[in-house]
Protein backbone atom coordinates (compact mmCIF):
# COMPACT_ATOMS: atom_id res chain seq x y z
CA UNK A 1 0.00 0.00 0.00
CA UNK A 2 1.44 3.37 -1.06
CA UNK A 3 -0.47 6.56 -0.21
CA UNK A 4 -3.90 5.03 -0.59
CA UNK A 5 -7.02 6.60 0.93
CA UNK A 6 -6.99 3.79 3.48
CA UNK A 7 -3.43 4.40 4.69
CA UNK A 8 -3.89 8.18 4.69
CA UNK A 9 -7.00 7.70 6.84
CA UNK A 10 -4.99 5.59 9.29
CA UNK A 11 -2.39 8.36 9.63
CA UNK A 12 -4.93 11.17 9.93
CA UNK A 13 -7.12 9.40 12.51
CA UNK A 14 -4.07 8.52 14.62
CA UNK A 15 -2.88 12.13 14.60
CA UNK A 16 -6.30 13.60 15.40
CA UNK A 17 -6.91 11.31 18.37
CA UNK A 18 -3.41 11.81 19.75
CA UNK A 19 -3.54 15.60 19.36
CA UNK A 20 -6.90 15.65 21.14
CA UNK A 21 -6.22 13.39 24.13
CA UNK A 22 -2.69 11.99 23.97
CA UNK A 23 -2.27 8.69 25.79
CA UNK A 24 -4.32 9.06 29.01
CA UNK A 25 -2.66 8.24 32.32
CA UNK A 26 -5.54 5.96 33.28
CA UNK A 27 -5.02 3.94 30.13
CA UNK A 28 -1.27 3.78 30.74
CA UNK A 29 -1.82 2.50 34.28
CA UNK A 30 -4.20 -0.16 33.00
CA UNK A 31 -2.38 -1.50 29.92
CA UNK A 32 0.92 0.46 29.77
CA UNK A 33 1.82 1.44 26.18
CA UNK A 34 2.71 -0.45 22.97
CA UNK A 35 6.20 1.11 22.89
CA UNK A 36 6.76 -0.21 26.43
CA UNK A 37 5.76 -3.67 25.22
CA UNK A 38 8.22 -3.43 22.33
CA UNK A 39 10.88 -2.17 24.73
CA UNK A 40 10.37 -5.16 27.02
CA UNK A 41 10.91 -7.52 24.10
CA UNK A 42 14.08 -5.67 23.04
CA UNK A 43 15.44 -5.75 26.59
CA UNK A 44 14.84 -9.52 26.74
CA UNK A 45 16.56 -10.03 23.37
CA UNK A 46 19.47 -7.89 24.55
CA UNK A 47 19.92 -10.09 27.61
CA UNK A 48 19.62 -13.33 25.65
CA UNK A 49 21.56 -12.54 22.47
CA UNK A 50 24.10 -9.86 23.35
CA UNK A 51 26.84 -12.24 24.45
CA UNK A 52 29.71 -14.18 22.93
CA UNK A 53 30.92 -13.61 19.38
CA UNK A 54 29.23 -12.55 16.12
CA UNK A 55 27.53 -9.65 17.85
CA UNK A 56 26.57 -7.84 14.66
CA UNK A 57 24.74 -10.94 13.43
CA UNK A 58 23.14 -11.44 16.82
CA UNK A 59 21.99 -7.82 16.78
CA UNK A 60 20.56 -8.30 13.30
CA UNK A 61 18.61 -11.29 14.62
CA UNK A 62 17.23 -9.14 17.46
CA UNK A 63 16.09 -6.58 14.87
CA UNK A 64 14.43 -9.28 12.75
CA UNK A 65 12.60 -10.81 15.71
CA UNK A 66 11.38 -7.42 16.95
CA UNK A 67 10.13 -6.43 13.51
CA UNK A 68 8.39 -9.77 13.07
CA UNK A 69 6.60 -9.44 16.39
CA UNK A 70 5.56 -5.87 15.57
CA UNK A 71 4.45 -6.43 11.99
CA UNK A 72 2.76 -9.86 12.02
CA UNK A 73 -0.22 -8.99 14.27
CA UNK A 74 -0.78 -5.66 12.51
CA UNK A 75 -0.95 -7.39 9.13
CA UNK A 76 -3.50 -9.80 10.56
CA UNK A 77 -5.53 -6.85 11.86
CA UNK A 78 -5.43 -5.25 8.40
CA UNK A 79 -6.81 -8.46 6.89
CA UNK A 80 -9.55 -8.68 9.53
CA UNK A 81 -10.57 -5.01 9.61
CA UNK A 82 -9.35 -3.43 6.39
CA UNK A 83 -12.37 -4.29 4.24
CA UNK A 84 -14.99 -3.26 6.81
CA UNK A 85 -16.85 0.01 6.15
CA UNK A 86 -15.02 1.67 9.06
CA UNK A 87 -11.91 -0.48 8.72
CA UNK A 88 -9.39 2.32 8.03
CA UNK A 89 -10.83 4.34 10.93
CA UNK A 90 -10.49 1.37 13.28
CA UNK A 91 -6.92 0.79 12.11
CA UNK A 92 -6.24 4.47 12.75
CA UNK A 93 -7.49 4.07 16.31
CA UNK A 94 -5.05 1.18 16.74
CA UNK A 95 -2.24 3.35 15.32
CA UNK A 96 -3.09 6.23 17.68
CA UNK A 97 -0.68 5.31 20.53
CA UNK A 98 2.24 5.23 18.07
CA UNK A 99 2.04 9.01 17.47
CA UNK A 100 3.39 11.26 20.22
CA UNK A 101 2.32 14.78 19.26
CA UNK A 102 0.50 15.57 22.51
CA UNK A 103 3.03 14.01 24.89
CA UNK A 104 6.00 15.75 23.23
CA UNK A 105 4.27 19.11 23.57
CA UNK A 106 3.37 18.45 27.20
CA UNK A 107 6.89 17.35 28.14
CA UNK A 108 8.49 20.45 26.63
CA UNK A 109 5.78 22.71 28.07
CA UNK A 110 6.66 21.27 31.49
CA UNK A 111 10.14 22.75 30.97
CA UNK A 112 8.90 26.06 29.59
CA UNK A 113 6.55 26.93 32.46
CA UNK A 114 9.06 26.88 35.34
CA UNK A 115 11.75 28.38 33.09
CA UNK A 116 9.51 31.37 32.38
CA UNK A 117 8.80 31.68 36.11
CA UNK A 118 12.50 31.61 37.02
CA UNK A 119 12.29 28.25 38.82
CA UNK A 120 15.54 26.81 37.50
CA UNK A 121 15.51 23.71 39.69
CA UNK A 122 12.08 22.63 38.45
CA UNK A 123 12.96 23.49 34.85
CA UNK A 124 16.18 21.46 35.06
CA UNK A 125 14.29 18.51 36.57
CA UNK A 126 11.67 18.63 33.80
CA UNK A 127 14.37 18.88 31.12
CA UNK A 128 16.16 15.86 32.59
CA UNK A 129 13.04 13.82 31.76
CA UNK A 130 13.55 14.37 28.02
CA UNK A 131 17.35 14.72 27.56
CA UNK A 132 20.31 12.74 28.87
CA UNK A 133 22.92 15.51 29.00
CA UNK A 134 24.25 17.25 32.11
CA UNK A 135 22.32 20.44 32.94
CA UNK A 136 23.05 23.35 35.27
CA UNK A 137 20.70 26.04 36.58
CA UNK A 138 21.62 28.32 33.67
CA UNK A 139 18.45 28.97 31.63
CA UNK A 140 20.20 28.98 28.22
CA UNK A 141 21.39 25.32 28.24
CA UNK A 142 18.01 24.20 29.60
CA UNK A 143 16.11 26.06 26.86
CA UNK A 144 18.56 24.78 24.23
CA UNK A 145 18.20 21.17 25.36
CA UNK A 146 14.39 21.39 25.36
CA UNK A 147 14.27 23.00 21.91
CA UNK A 148 16.64 20.42 20.43
CA UNK A 149 14.51 17.63 21.88
CA UNK A 150 11.36 19.30 20.53
CA UNK A 151 12.84 19.60 17.04
CA UNK A 152 14.41 16.13 16.82
CA UNK A 153 11.44 14.32 18.33
CA UNK A 154 9.07 16.16 16.01
CA UNK A 155 10.56 13.94 13.34
CA UNK A 156 11.02 10.72 15.36
CA UNK A 157 7.77 10.95 17.32
CA UNK A 158 5.32 12.52 14.87
CA UNK A 159 6.26 13.06 11.24
CA UNK A 160 8.13 9.77 10.74
CA UNK A 161 5.31 7.64 12.24
CA UNK A 162 2.75 9.53 10.16
CA UNK A 163 4.90 9.17 7.04
CA UNK A 164 5.16 5.41 7.41
CA UNK A 165 1.49 5.11 8.34
CA UNK A 166 0.59 7.02 5.17
CA UNK A 167 2.90 4.78 3.14
CA UNK A 168 2.00 1.38 4.62
CA UNK A 169 -0.85 1.77 7.10
CA UNK A 170 -0.81 0.12 10.52
CA UNK A 171 2.06 -2.29 9.67
CA UNK A 172 4.15 0.65 8.47
CA UNK A 173 3.80 2.69 11.63
CA UNK A 174 4.30 -0.39 13.83
CA UNK A 175 7.49 -1.31 11.97
CA UNK A 176 8.79 2.25 12.27
CA UNK A 177 8.17 2.42 16.03
CA UNK A 178 9.87 -0.94 16.49
CA UNK A 179 12.96 0.30 14.61
CA UNK A 180 13.00 3.60 16.47
CA UNK A 181 12.71 1.85 19.83
CA UNK A 182 15.48 -0.57 18.86
CA UNK A 183 17.72 2.39 18.05
CA UNK A 184 16.97 4.17 21.32
CA UNK A 185 17.69 1.06 23.38
CA UNK A 186 20.58 -0.66 21.61
CA UNK A 187 21.61 1.61 18.73
CA UNK A 188 24.20 3.69 20.59
CA UNK A 189 27.98 3.52 20.79
CA UNK A 190 28.34 2.19 24.32
CA UNK A 191 30.83 -0.68 24.75
CA UNK A 192 27.94 -3.11 25.19
CA UNK A 193 26.01 -2.05 22.07
CA UNK A 194 28.60 -0.72 19.60
CA UNK A 195 28.45 -3.99 17.63
CA UNK A 196 25.18 -5.54 18.78
CA UNK A 197 23.20 -2.37 17.97
CA UNK A 198 24.91 -1.50 14.69
CA UNK A 199 22.17 -2.86 12.42
CA UNK A 200 19.47 -1.17 14.50
CA UNK A 201 21.27 2.18 14.33
CA UNK A 202 21.85 2.01 10.57
CA UNK A 203 18.27 0.93 9.90
CA UNK A 204 16.95 3.79 12.02
CA UNK A 205 19.05 6.26 10.01
CA UNK A 206 17.53 4.94 6.78
CA UNK A 207 13.86 4.97 7.85
CA UNK A 208 14.18 8.45 9.35
CA UNK A 209 15.84 10.01 6.31
CA UNK A 210 12.69 11.13 4.41
CA UNK A 211 10.76 12.25 7.49
CA UNK A 212 13.63 14.32 8.92
CA UNK A 213 13.83 16.39 5.73
CA UNK A 214 10.05 16.67 5.64
CA UNK A 215 9.97 17.83 9.27
CA UNK A 216 12.55 20.50 8.52
CA UNK A 217 10.49 21.67 5.54
CA UNK A 218 7.35 21.80 7.68
CA UNK A 219 9.13 23.94 10.29
CA UNK A 220 10.25 26.27 7.50
CA UNK A 221 6.69 26.54 6.18
CA UNK A 222 5.24 26.99 9.65
CA UNK A 223 7.67 29.83 10.36
CA UNK A 224 7.21 31.56 7.00
CA UNK A 225 10.88 32.49 7.32
CA UNK A 226 13.45 32.47 4.54
CA UNK A 227 16.13 32.47 7.22
CA UNK A 228 14.83 29.12 8.49
CA UNK A 229 15.35 27.59 5.06
CA UNK A 230 18.82 29.15 4.62
CA UNK A 231 20.04 27.92 8.01
CA UNK A 232 18.56 24.46 7.49
CA UNK A 233 20.14 24.08 4.05
CA UNK A 234 23.51 25.40 5.22
CA UNK A 235 23.87 23.78 8.65
CA UNK A 236 21.81 20.56 8.72
CA UNK A 237 24.68 18.42 7.46
CA UNK A 238 27.01 19.70 10.18
CA UNK A 239 25.02 17.87 12.86
CA UNK A 240 26.43 14.64 14.29
CA UNK A 241 23.24 12.84 13.20
CA UNK A 242 22.44 12.40 9.49
CA UNK A 243 18.81 13.21 10.25
CA UNK A 244 18.37 15.30 13.40
CA UNK A 245 20.20 18.28 11.92
CA UNK A 246 17.37 19.05 9.50
CA UNK A 247 14.56 19.86 11.98
CA UNK A 248 17.03 21.33 14.50
CA UNK A 249 18.64 23.67 11.96
CA UNK A 250 15.22 24.70 10.65
CA UNK A 251 14.09 25.55 14.18
CA UNK A 252 17.33 27.41 14.91
CA UNK A 253 16.83 29.55 11.82
CA UNK A 254 13.13 30.10 12.43
CA UNK A 255 13.73 31.35 15.99
CA UNK A 256 17.08 33.03 15.15
CA UNK A 257 18.92 31.16 17.91
CA UNK A 258 21.83 28.75 17.96
CA UNK A 259 21.34 25.08 18.75
CA UNK A 260 23.48 21.95 19.13
CA UNK A 261 27.02 22.92 20.20
CA UNK A 262 29.11 21.58 23.09
CA UNK A 263 27.49 19.64 25.92
CA UNK A 264 28.53 17.02 28.46
CA UNK A 265 27.21 13.59 29.40
CA UNK A 266 28.04 12.29 32.88
CA UNK A 267 30.88 14.77 33.11
CA UNK A 268 32.40 13.88 29.72
CA UNK A 269 32.53 16.80 27.29
CA UNK A 270 31.11 16.27 23.81
CA UNK A 271 32.19 18.93 21.31
CA UNK A 272 29.51 19.38 18.66
CA UNK A 273 29.30 22.10 15.98
CA UNK A 274 26.76 24.87 16.37
CA UNK A 275 23.72 25.21 14.14
CA UNK A 276 23.17 28.88 13.23
CA UNK A 277 26.37 29.78 15.13
CA UNK A 278 26.17 33.56 14.69
CA UNK A 279 22.88 33.76 16.64
CA UNK A 280 22.48 34.01 20.42
CA UNK A 281 21.58 31.28 22.92
CA UNK A 282 17.86 30.62 23.44
CA UNK A 283 16.00 31.77 26.54
CA UNK A 284 12.62 31.05 28.15
CA UNK A 285 10.77 33.24 25.64
CA UNK A 286 12.37 31.36 22.76
CA UNK A 287 11.20 28.07 24.23
CA UNK A 288 7.64 29.41 24.25
CA UNK A 289 8.06 30.54 20.64
CA UNK A 290 9.37 27.09 19.77
CA UNK A 291 6.24 25.47 21.17
CA UNK A 292 4.09 27.83 19.09
CA UNK A 293 6.09 26.91 16.00
CA UNK A 294 5.69 23.23 16.86
CA UNK A 295 1.90 23.54 17.10
CA UNK A 296 1.81 25.21 13.69
CA UNK A 297 3.98 22.46 12.24
CA UNK A 298 1.68 19.72 13.56
CA UNK A 299 -1.33 21.59 12.16
CA UNK A 300 0.37 21.79 8.77
CA UNK A 301 1.09 18.06 8.89
CA UNK A 302 -2.58 17.35 9.58
CA UNK A 303 -3.71 19.68 6.80
CA UNK A 304 -1.29 17.98 4.45
CA UNK A 305 -2.84 14.60 5.21
CA UNK A 306 -6.32 16.02 4.61
CA UNK A 307 -5.28 17.48 1.25
CA UNK A 308 -3.68 14.21 0.18
CA UNK A 309 -6.79 12.32 1.22
CA UNK A 310 -9.05 14.67 -0.74
CA UNK A 311 -6.78 14.37 -3.77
Amino acid sequence: MILSPETLTVALVALLIDAAIGWPDALYRRISHPVVWIGALIAWLDRRLNRGGHKIMRGALAVAVTLGVAIAPTMLLVRLLGDLPLGPFLLGVLAWPLVAARSLHDHVAAVARPLQQGDMAQARQAAAMIVGRDLSDDPAPIARAALESLAENSSDGIIAPLFWAAMAGLPGIAAYKAINTLDSMIGHMSPRHALFGRVAARLDDVVNLPASRLTGALFVLASGSRRAFRVMWRDARRHRSPNAGWPEAAMAGALDIRLSGPRSYHGIESVEPWLNPAASDPDAADLGRGLTLYRRMVLLAGLGLVLLLLA
